[in-house]
């Protein structure tokens, strides 16, 4: 049964809950996508993805649960026009040292420099393809399989190409691949990038102290032919596309350390040459350091200048809350969805949502917030994790009707902005 749980936010500003879904009980959600009055929901400990009847947003509704196979997780997807696109990756939270979470963002170096055969996996590692032709019933129509850990989040909408982040064997850790869509049924990987020095099996030595965190991608926002791309602590990573077979780095910008790196997002604002780049925040009581929202001025896509930060929330005390305060994700001006320059959505974890006007871009300014009550229960699995409210990935249609998803527990929140 789907329970609709519209408990009073613990903070809000310029912001209305108007529905709430516990997404048939299986309530930890993270990417989200929403398509002609359907979201579909990727979960991490729950596995798969759900698809939710959002056609009356203050009633949402679940209608479909389509599980990942053993061991795997589909903890990101895409979905535009009758596509969606779900990763597939072994699920490193049922490894047993991802019980401490702060092993999960160390560096990747499990990796043997001779590739194993898929059929030694108990996992499914690629990219799997549904058609939408009915919404509330995907039907798989391909695979593309990758010999290692496998895909972590993609970049698609529409059109012959597809960019993800990939494990495979024989890299340290996640690279950038460029994936030929002509033939759906048939996705193929085409191209590939990684930063110098992730490629052992080539003999290549990493530059980076490997106890300092992961260089990896988390994934790409392509625009025309540019890739911006989160390289976690590696940050923020330009990379031309033009060639899909033979992708090239523009620049790279590390500012980690000082601060705390884990770049996740780098979403283009190209009608005003800005970049506004997320860190992500991984570990509890900000024990990862400092992890702004930035703004940078790309008028010379090489030479990309930092020019102001976010201001964090300030409403409370979220340190001392516990679990994770700071950045997750922001919405990406997607086509079909919300496209806006001056407004942008973004997800603070045990901070919520909040919503930051950025016309002057050198003074970002709060405009809006929205943060839940914490979980009833936790879908978490993992042994002593706080029950706090862990505000993930957030959606906006072309509406204005803002959909956000909670990791821990929190299942599917539908709000309005009023500012």
């Amino acid at each position: 049964m789907t329970i609709n749980d519209l408990r009073q936010p613990a903070h809000a500003l310029n912001m209305r809950l108007i529905g709430h879904c516990d997404q048939g009980g299986r309530a930890d959600g993270t990417q989200i996508m929403v398509r002609d009055g359907y979201a579909y929901v990727a979960h991490i400990f729950s596995r798969g993805f759900s698809v939710i009847d959002v056609r009356d947003p203050a009633r949402p509704r679940t209608v479909n649960y389509i599980p990942a196979p053993p061991n795997t997780w589909s903890l990101h997807l895409q979905v535009h026009d009758n596509l969606l696109l779900a990763v597939h990756a072994q699920d490193q939270f049922a490894k047993p040292e991802s019980v401490d979470e702060r092993n999960y963002y160390k560096a990747d170096t499990h990796d043997i420099s001779k590739a194993t055969g898929t059929e030694d996996r108990d996992y499914s590692a690629g990219m799997a393809v549904y058609n939408l032709s009915d919404p509330a019933n995907p039907r798989q129509i391909g695979f593309m399989p990758v010999n290692g850990v496998g895909l972590h989040r993609i970049w698609y909408v529409g059109g012959r190409w597809a960019y993800a982040s990939a494990q495979i064997e024989g890299f340290t850790d996640f690279i950038l691949v460029t994936i030929d869509m002509a033939d759906p049924t048939r996705p193929e990987i085409v191209g590939k990038f990684w930063l110098p020095g992730m490629n052992i099996a080539a003999g290549e030595t990493p530059e980076w102290p490997l106890a300092q965190g992961r260089y990896s991608l988390h994934h790409p926002i392509v625009h025309g032919d540019i890739a911006w791309c989160g390289w976690r602590d590696g940050c923020l990573v330009v990379v031309d596309v033009a060639d899909k077979a033979a992708p090239k780095l523009l620049t790279q910008r590390n500012w980690a350390p000082p601060f705390g790196g884990g770049t996740h997002n780098c979403l283009p604002l190209p009608d005003r040459d800005l970049l506004i780049v997320v860190d992500e925040a991984v570990l509890d009581n900000e024990e990862d350091g400092d992890k702004p929202i930035w703004v940078f001025d790309i008028r010379e896509p090489a030479n990309p200048v930092s020019i102001s930060t976010f201001p964090k929330p300030s409403d409370r005390d979220y340190r001392a809350v516990g679990g994770h305060f700071g950045p997750h994700n922001i919405h990406e001006n997607r086509p079909g969805s919300l496209v806006s320059d001056t407004l942008i959505f973004s997800t603070w974890q045990n901070g919520g949502l909040r919503v930051h006007d950025i016309s002057d871009p050198y003074s970002p300014r709060e405009v809006g917030a929205m943060v839940p009550q914490a979980p009833r229960h936790h879908v978490d699995h993992r042994p002593g994790r706080p029950l706090v409210i862990n505000t993930t990935d957030v959606f906006v249609d072309t509406a204005g009707l803002i959909y956000f998803t909670d990791f821990s527990g929190g299942g599917l929140h539908i709000a309005e902005f009023d500012g």
